[in-house]
């Protein structure tokens, strides 16, 4: 089962339940991935006519953890715990849909073996190599911070 089928079949075992933060990150979930494909009939769009693939719902998905990622950020500094806490319950909500990421120390475990690989420890060229390895299975802002501190060591 593909991950747009696999939204509808949750959508609707989560309105079943009544599960009102797992329906609204499941809603805001489909709604990107339909502005997407809309999106992609513009002939001006470089994607113009290529279908969805699995690897661009989930960069869709990603996309929306990290959005609210940033508002629980911001209603942190605000003050507003409560409205923190229903988006990091529809983060939990949408975290199931991707792959399994890897902790901190995995991501140090894969930088280290690349600054070894590159033989340097040149901030643009490490971050550039392990973006590209790890994307889609470690948060883009913790392989920075973590290429960051191991690059900056001498």
């Amino acid at each position: 089962m593909g991950l747009k089928e696999q939204l509808d079949q949750d959508l609707r075992d989560a309105m079943r339940a009544h599960a009102e933060h797992r329906i609204t990150a499941i809603r805001l979930a489909k709604a990107a991935i339909a502005n997407l494909a809309f999106a992609r009939t513009d002939p001006k769009h470089p994607d113009y006519q290529r279908p969805l693939a699995e690897a661009d719902l989930l960069r869709v998905i990603e996309n929306q953890i990290k959005q609210r990622r940033d508002a629980i950020e911001l209603y942190n500094k605000g003050g507003r715990a409560e409205l923190a806490a229903i988006e990091q319950a529809e983060i939990d909500a949408l975290q199931k849909y991707l792959p399994q990421q890897l902790t901190r120390q995995e991501i140090r475990a894969q930088v280290e073996q690349i600054i070894a690989e590159l033989n340097t420890r040149e901030f643009p060229r490490v971050m550039k190599e392990s973006a590209a390895r790890l994307k889609g299975r470690a948060d883009g802002k913790l392989v920075n911070e973590v290429v960051r501190e191991l690059t900056s060591q001498t």
